[in-house]
């Protein structure tokens, strides 16, 4: 976990962007207008409460900086020394103590221009003193926008450093510039170092992680550093020392046998004698890079010996590997060297640590006796004797076998031999009822329980329940007898329909769907005419007419059909049609005068008798009033919605002007 985040430090205003913002913030969040008929208690209060919350401001303003930057005591001492080499801890310790002394005086006038506004006898006083109080406020806040302008710098610096954690797994890289270290840390992990080939590349500390052994590991590029005195060390070679110094890493110290990188070996050579105090209590790798440019076969005698001698002058601490991250040649195997040593070195810290010698006093390891006495197994009289005797009816069983001839060795069937037999795997289903255990096996395989929810279902059986069934059954048989006998009277006026009926009525329903179908074929044909053309009428009517006849009807009985059919269908009627309905209906309005609307009933209205019609009638006429009721209508016809008022037009407050938009 990382231990401190400056990517979240508030932004720190210039000096007079901040008394802007106290100044503007005071007008809008107090009062701004007194009155002639104040008594002047109440201007008092009024010119206090300005000076309060200016002061309140400033107060919470200047206290976020203070907290928000880090305190040098606090730190950790890799990140103190960084922050002493990036600025001057003098200088930000001063920065910040003027900041909080300002702080204090702010207060402090507060204080006494509220006291003095006590006394205060007059509005104008009580004005004078307010704006005395915040000149001395905002010229205070003026006189330190020097350190106000430097915090804000180190903020933005702080902001881009990179989120090291100084406590947890970390690979450290030093060595001269260009030797391949930002290389070798893009090969292992998603950090995008900037690679050029020439020196100083790269700048600052640059951080990556990578996985090994499940664990998550921290690998830091550091800068560059030269051979010369540690006072003469620029800004970036002395973060790589601060980070050398402070960090429990393992110190992966890179070098360029074949001297491309601009600086000889024995120059490198002098760099790792110079830091190697830094390396204390440390595990190190002197890695030597570039082998892809054949510099192994190019070395004399003095330059394998100067090499030799950066193992041999770390004292047995520092191990050499090589690689090559142009063909990613012994990459991984120099990280997961590091990563076990540093592991290892971890471990060995832990365990010279006093938390270890605690947890080893608490722990008691229990070591039981070596007792010379050998144990022989016991086994019971009992046991020995019905092993005895299984034995016996084995070998009985056996010697018969061989005098029947009948030795099968697979007598018993397995689910595997089932299941092989019936289908295979994802057909055969194992039958588990098999394996109930009951009292009789034949009850696993019954249709009904026994028990079900405590109770015995033969308690509730009737032992002559099929006798009674069939009884039931007789008298349903005799019963639907009576009714067909009774069917076959007249019901209701109305004579059943024979079956001759029946069959002419099925071949007048197939002569009307073959009208139907030829219709519609007539339509496809032609779309742009009417479907049945004038001509045609009376020439299908007299058709229909006369293959009614030829099934037996009489000449008015068939001609009384086809006029039914024409009304059903809507079709239009001739004008001589038209006529001879119009006389027909005249006549029968002749002969029952007397008589009502709703009298005058026919079997095919579909209402068995008069009464019922009237009823039917009455219904709809209350619905249709209800109707006109309830939605204030006119009639049946009126489908017309009144127009209602929207509601925002009648909502909200009603001053002086318009209100139809509110």
């Amino acid at each position: 976990m990382v231990l401190y985040n400056f990517k979240k430090l508030t932004v720190v205003p210039s000096g007079p962007a901040l008394v802007d913002n106290v100044l503007s913030k005071t007008q809008r969040k107090t009062p701004t207008v007194t009155h002639k008929g104040y008594s002047i208690g109440r201007i008092r209060d009024f010119y206090m409460r300005k000076v309060k919350f200016s002061q309140q401001m400033f107060h919470d303003k200047l206290t976020q900086i203070l907290t928000d930057f880090p305190n040098f005591d606090d730190l950790h001492p890799f990140y103190a020394d960084l922050l002493n080499v990036l600025y001057s801890r003098d200088h930000y310790k001063l920065a910040l103590g003027q900041l909080a002394t300002a702080r204090s005086l702010i207060d402090g006038i507060a204080k006494d221009y509220v006291r003095l506004l006590k006394y205060a006898d007059s509005l104008y006083r009580c004005k004078c003193l307010k704006r005395a109080a915040l000149g001395r406020m905002c010229t205070l806040i003026s006189r330190h926008k020097k350190n106000l302008a430097f915090l804000e710098q180190v903020r933005q610096h702080l902001a881009r450093l990179p989120s090291i954690d100084p406590a947890t797994r970390t690979l450290l890289i030093a060595g001269f510039p260009n030797v391949g270290k930002s290389s070798f840390i893009n090969k292992i992990t998603r950090a995008d170092v900037e690679v050029q080939p020439y020196a100083f590349t790269t700048k600052s500390l640059f951080v990556g992680h990578c996985d090994y052994n499940y664990l998550r590991w921290q690998v830091i590029d550091t800068p560059g550093i030269l051979d010369h005195e540690l006072e003469a060390r620029n800004i970036i070679e002395l973060q790589s020392i601060t980070a050398l110094a402070h960090l429990r890493a393992c110190v992966l110290f890179f070098v360029d046998p074949s001297e491309q990188c601009g600086y000889s070996l024995e120059k490198q050579h002098s760099l790792f004698k110079s830091i190697m105090p830094l390396f204390a209590n440390k595990p190190v790798i002197v890695v030597t890079t570039k082998t892809d440019l054949g510099w192994e076969e190019q070395l004399d005698e003095s330059a394998r010996a100067m090499l030799e001698s950066f193992v041999s002058d770390s004292g047995g601490r520092a191990e050499m590997m090589k690689i090559s991250a142009h063909e990613e040649v012994g990459v991984t195997e120099v990280k997961n060297r590091a990563c076990d040593r540093l592991l290892a070195a971890r471990v060995e810290a832990k365990v010279r640590g006093k938390k270890v010698q605690n947890v080893l006093n608490r722990l008691h390891l229990a070591t039981p006796k070596v007792q010379n006495a050998s144990r022989t197994p016991n086994i019971p009289a009992s046991v020995l004797a019905k092993r005895k005797a299984a034995a016996q009816i084995a070998e009985s069983d056996d010697e018969d076998e061989m005098m029947t001839g009948d030795n099968d060795d697979t007598a018993k069937q397995l689910e595997k031999d089932l299941q092989e037999e019936n289908g295979g795997a994802g057909v055969y289903s194992m039958d588990w009822r098999k394996l109930y255990q009951l009292q009789k096996k034949d009850w696993a395989y019954d249709v009904m329980p026994e028990i079900v929810d405590g109770k015995n279902i033969a308690d509730f059986v009737d032992p002559d329940i099929e006798s009674k069934l069939h009884r039931l059954e007789l008298e349903e048989d005799a019963r639907e007898a009576v009714r067909d006998v009774q069917n076959d009277a007249e019901v209701g006026g109305y004579r059943l329909v024979t079956e001759e009926e029946m069959k002419k009525v099925k071949q007048i329903k197939g002569k009307k769907v073959m009208i139907m179908a030829e219709s519609s074929r007539e339509k496809s044909a032609h779309k742009h005419r009417s479907a049945i053309q004038r001509n045609k009428i009376p020439m299908r009517r007299s058709r229909l007419q006369g293959h009614l006849e030829g099934l037996g009807l009489r000449t008015e009985e068939a001609s009384e059909l086809v006029d039914r059919a024409a009304s059903r269908t809507g079709k239009k009627r001739s004008r001589s049609e038209s006529v001879g309905h119009s006389v027909a209906r005249s006549e029968s309005r002749g002969r029952s005068k007397s008589r009502s609307r709703s009298v005058s009933l026919a079997p095919s209205d579909g209402f068995s008798n008069v009464k019922q019609k009237a009823k039917a009638q009455e219904m709809e006429r209350k619905r249709i009033k209800t109707g006109v009721a309830k939605y204030s209508k006119k009639g049946i016809a009126d489908r017309s919605i009144h127009t209602k008022m929207p509601k925002h037009l009648f909502s909200g407050k009603r001053g002086i002007g318009k209100t139809d938009w509110r």
